[in-house]
């Protein structure tokens, strides 16, 4: 089997990489923090790279293509650690190709793909932590038509969205919906999170909402899975650049006359950080590899990855600061932004915890030890 990437894998890697580089600086990323985590021109500019179309299919104004490619954006966006959630639309959009009808699709696919809009993935509320099924928005059918009554909680850019994929009961099934940012009855309240990014609150009072599906349980663990591989693939970036600006630090700044790189117990820290970067990065590529296997499969393997990738997110970034010290945890300094986005993004689609008991319920008698 060739694990290797593909001449066009590898163009694309570079291009984002070349954009993160020049376009999105680390001076530009706290000004975009500073001014409440999302800049419209900057999400407009990936919408140019065409990366928000990467995921959708051809006939919709997209790029056509698959996990791999998907992975590769990630990482370089998590090198930089962009605020801007292009995460949204490689999750929103499988879903509705897979679950939605062809009108649905038809008409939001393409403005998704041109960055035109941006579709929030909305199924937190505050009760329901990381379940999927304890959902308390409730849907109500009126004729042909749908009005969706709820609050839905920590919802990517939620004051910026121009529509939601949004989770509500049906006739006592969860069931998936579209619902237009513009719709009456709907009312947004955004706000930072700690990773610097904007997220926000969605309150619906009798809010028209299109039926995606109704019976939306496989689809709402497509979305949760997808997006799950997706904060992956951005953790290995983060994680990569974290020991980057470490290794750097550690090669100029001198203690008692010499390099903190030249100390052999801090050589030993950092070679247990690199140990666990390339665990997450392993682990990650497995996940995306398994995304299209069958669903139980493909939720087992991004449980499993998002398991390791939180021990590794922890690890990683809080060594990477104490191996700088004081100046690890200002806020003028790069190295604490990247720990404020690998400890939020621990906590999302699920924790480590939440996640080690995925992993444990999947896990058959014998756990494949033994035949």
């Amino acid at each position: 089997m060739d694990f290797n990437f593909s001449d066009d894998q590898i163009q694309l890697q570079d291009a984002v990489r070349r954009y993160v580089e020049k376009a999105y600086s680390f001076d530009r990323r706290r000004a975009i923090e500073a001014a409440g985590g999302f800049d419209a021109k900057a999400h407009a500019e990936l919408a140019e790279l065409g990366l928000t179309g990467l995921a959708i299919d051809g006939e919709y104004d997209g790029m056509d293509m698959g996990p791999v490619e998907a992975l590769l954006v990630m990482q370089e966006l998590g090198r930089g650690i962009v605020l801007e959630p292009l995460n949204m639309a490689l999750l929103c959009a499988p879903v509705l190709r897979a679950h939605a009808s062809a009108a649905l699709c038809k008409q939001w696919l393409p403005g998704i793909a041109s960055g035109q809009v941006l579709m929030s993935l909305a199924l937190g509320e505050r009760q329901s932590r990381y379940s999927l099924s304890r959902v308390a928005c409730q849907a109500t059918a009126v004729g042909e038509a749908y009005l969706l009554t709820g609050t839905k909680t920590n919802v990517a850019a939620g004051a910026h969205a121009q529509a939601f994929l949004a989770s509500a009961m049906l006739n006592g099934e969860p069931a998936l919906f579209v619902v237009d940012a513009t719709s009456p009855g709907i009312a947004t309240h955004g706000y930072t999170q700690q990773s610097g990014a904007a997220a926000g609150d969605v309150e619906m009072t009798n809010t028209p909402a299109q039926l995606v599906c109704a019976n939306a349980s496989a689809a709402i663990q497509l979305a949760h899975d997808l997006g799950a591989a997706l904060a992956c693939g951005y953790a290995v970036g983060a994680m990569d650049k974290s020991l980057a600006i470490t290794t750097e630090y550690m090669n100029t700044r001198k203690q008692f006359g010499a390099t903190l790189a030249s100390f052999q117990a801090l050589r030993h820290k950092a070679a247990d950080v690199k140990m666990q970067l390339e665990l997450g990065r392993s682990m990650a590529y497995y996940a995306f590899l398994k995304l299209g296997a069958p669903a139980a499969e493909r939720t087992q393997a991004v449980a499993r990855a998002k398991l390791q990738l939180g021990n590794s997110m922890r690890f990683v970034s809080q060594q990477c600061v104490q191996l700088h010290g004081g100046i690890g945890v200002t806020d003028e300094y790069i190295m604490s932004h990247y720990f404020r986005a690998l400890t939020a993004l621990e906590l999302q689609f699920g924790d480590t915890l939440h996640h080690l008991g995925e992993v444990s319920a999947r896990m058959n008698d014998t756990a494949g030890v033994f035949a």
